[in-house]
C-alpha cells in the first residue's frame, strides 16, 4: 500500500504520470475504495452521512465521466483506467494532506486568529497543487502542453463546483 501511495505522490510532484499505473480492475477498486473512504471523513466533518455519500457519488460519477469523454474527445480512451486511477489516487493523496487543515476550518474559532488563517492558507495551497497535479495528469493522458493540461483540469473544477453548488450548497 505504501508503494501506492508512493506512486501518487510521485505523480502530484510530476515526476511519473498515468502510464506508470497498472491497468488493473482490482487496483481501481482499492483506489475507488480508498477515495470514498478518505474523502467520506472529510465530507462528514460538515455533513450528515448521507449527503457525505452521495456527494462523493456525484463526484466520482463526473471524474469518470469527464475523464471519458476529454479521453474520447482525443481519441485515447485506451489511456481511460491509467488517467481515471491517477485522477482519484492523487486526490487521494492530496485529501490525506488536507485532512489537518479542513478540521482546522471546521473547528469553531475566530475568523481573524492567525490559526485559521495558516489553515485557510494550507488549504487554498492545497487546492491549487490539486489543480496542478490534475493538469499534470490530463498533459501526459492527452499528450498535449501542460498549458492545456491546466486548462482542461480547471474546466473540470468549475463544472464540478458548479455541480456542487447546484445539488449540494
Amino acid at each position: 500500500m505504501f508503494e501506492l501511495l508512493k506512486l501518487f505522490y510521485d505523480i502530484a510532484l510530476f515526476k511519473k504520470s498515468p502510464a506508470d499505473i497498472p491497468s488493473s480492475p482490482f487496483l481501481q477498486g482499492l483506489v475507488i475504495v480508498s477515495y470514498l473512504t478518505i474523502n467520506f471523513l472529510i465530507l462528514f466533518m460538515s455533513n450528515s452521512w448521507a449527503n457525505a455519500v452521495v456527494q462523493i457519488v456525484v463526484e466520482i460519477s463526473l471524474i469518470a465521466i469527464f475523464c471519458h469523454v476529454v479521453l474520447s474527445w482525443h481519441k485515447k480512451l485506451a489511456r481511460y483506467s491509467q488517467t481515471f486511477i491517477a485522477l482519484l489516487g492523487v486526490d487521494v493523496v492530496i485529501s490525506l494532506c488536507a485532512i489537518p487543515a479542513i478540521a482546522s476550518l471546521n473547528t469553531p474559532m475566530p475568523e481573524k486568529s492567525s490559526f485559521y488563517l495558516v489553515a485557510v492558507f494550507v488549504y487554498i495551497l492545497l487546492v491549487l497543487w490539486h489543480w496542478l497535479a490534475a493538469g499534470h495528469i490530463f498533459r501526459k493522458a492527452l499528450s498535449e502542453s501542460f498549458v492545456f493540461g491546466l486548462g482542461i483540469s480547471l474546466l473540470y473544477l468549475m463544472i464540478s463546483y458548479l455541480i456542487n453548488m447546484a445539488f449540494f450548497a
